[in-house]
């Protein structure tokens, strides 16, 4: 499928984050807390000098993991990633901190790099300590089967997800054909400012630090942070983007011709697994996609989007296949943000149902018939200026609550 981003072929499988030259990955089964399901991963830049940046929750409980990965990020390059599946290692005091650097350290020994050049992550259930007998055989059997094939990194990092989640992207920057690849996890706990997902994205370009930094930041708040699945948020989601260098493409900074293109790129790849989040909600049936158009600004129109995508009722009447106009417009009220109710104009597909204050005279099956696929858009359109903004998010289902009723179990 071709991205918004004109000239950049976004790709949604195959390689995922080993899409980019130099980067190879490896999934094992090492029974962390599933039997026979690969739950533990390692991704391995094999060029030195790999710059990182990083982001991850707003929540005060952050996972040990996560502290770790903060700390081997602001001391310099990271070249390595090892993800466990099943046990979240979060709140786990003293012991938990020893068990995460411990995988740092395993897998710097396995790999041959400083354990400062090892990034951590764990996903799962809250409030258990991780078996590190079967984590360290984990570990060398992920780093004796490092390869291409970025698949198995994909599946051995999900937890209550369908389907793996994997998208790349190639552009020209600097003379050179450059490629950003990207693989994530999450399906519950998915809300705006992070949630219980990971993404772990590469490219082989050669990237200025703070550019990198600034890449990340303007992507997430774009993409990760405009998706919902249920409004909760945990303490271990992060987002890491590596950059090894290995396409031979000149340094890229914000002043760079070549800037604008490895932007979009990293945003597609970023916007590509955002919106596979959310097609993947616990539970979910639908992807539901929320534009808002005409605002005053952009962060005005995220943050008008994001409430009708998270809201509940809009989410069940989703997966009802009822266009209950009134509640969109209700979310959009409470959102926080100002704007004139009789100045929009609301649509369910192509159906416009309200304008001028009022309902709009239209057919109730053609709206409700906009619902019926498994991807439902909803346009609000504004009339305070030109920016836009669209967040996604998925129906609520009866599936979400037995999911979550025994998620422990």
């Amino acid at each position: 499928m071709m991205n918004k981003n004109a000239g950049i072929g976004i790709s949604p499988v195959g390689g995922g984050a080993a899409a980019a030259k130099g980067f190879v990955a490896a999934g094992v089964a090492c029974g962390v807390r599933y039997e026979g399901r690969r739950d533990l991963g390692l991704l391995f830049s094999e060029v030195p000098d790999c710059t990182a940046a990083f982001v991850s929750t707003t929540n005060v409980l952050k996972a040990a993991p996560l502290i770790v990965t903060r700390e081997a990020v602001e001391g310099g390059g990271v070249r390595a990633v090892v993800v466990n599946s099943g046990i979240a290692n979060a709140a786990t005091g003293k012991k938990g901190a020893e068990n995460a650097r411990r995988m740092q350290a395993l897998v710097a020994e396995e790999v041959g790099v400083g354990a400062g050049e090892v990034a951590v992550a764990s996903t799962g259930v809250i409030g258990e300590h991780l078996p590190m007998d079967r984590v360290e055989a984990g570990i060398k059997s992920a780093a004796a089967g490092l390869g291409p094939d970025g698949t198995p990194f994909a599946e051995a990092i999900l937890t209550t997800d369908t389907r793996t989640k994997e998208a790349a992207a190639t552009v020209e920057v600097g003379g050179a054909t450059v490629t950003v690849g990207g693989t994530a996890k999450g399906s519950g706990m998915i809300h705006p400012n992070m949630a219980t997902m990971l993404a772990f994205v590469t490219t082989d370009a050669a990237v200025e630090e703070g550019c990198l930094r600034e890449t990340l930041s303007r992507a997430t708040k774009r993409t990760f942070n405009r998706v919902t699945v249920d409004g909760d948020t945990s303490p271990n989601d992060m987002v890491l983007l590596l950059a090894n260098g290995a396409a031979g493409n000149g340094i890229v900074t914000q002043d760079s011709p070549g800037y604008g293109a490895f932007a979009g790129a990293v945003e597609s790849v970023m916007r590509e697994l955002a919106k596979e989040i959310a097609r993947d909600g616990e539970g979910a049936t639908k992807l539901v996609e929320v534009a808002v158009e005409g605002a005053k600004s952009e962060e005005s129109a995220a943050r008008l989007a994001r409430s009708v995508v998270g809201s509940s009722l809009v989410k069940a009447a989703a997966h009802g296949e009822d266009a209950n106009w009134g509640r969109v417009l209700t979310a959009m009220g409470y959102s926080g943000e100002d704007f004139d109710p009789d100045g929009v104009e609301l649509f369910f597909g192509p159906v416009k149902v309200f304008g001028g204050g009022a309902p709009t005279p239209h057919d109730p099956a053609e709206a409700n018939a906009a619902l019926a696929g498994d991807e439902v858009v909803i346009v609000a359109r504004l009339s305070q200026g030109e920016a836009s903004a669209t967040a996604w998010g998925c129906d609520l289902s009866y599936e979400y609550v037995k999911i979550n009723g025994s998620y422990r179990s």
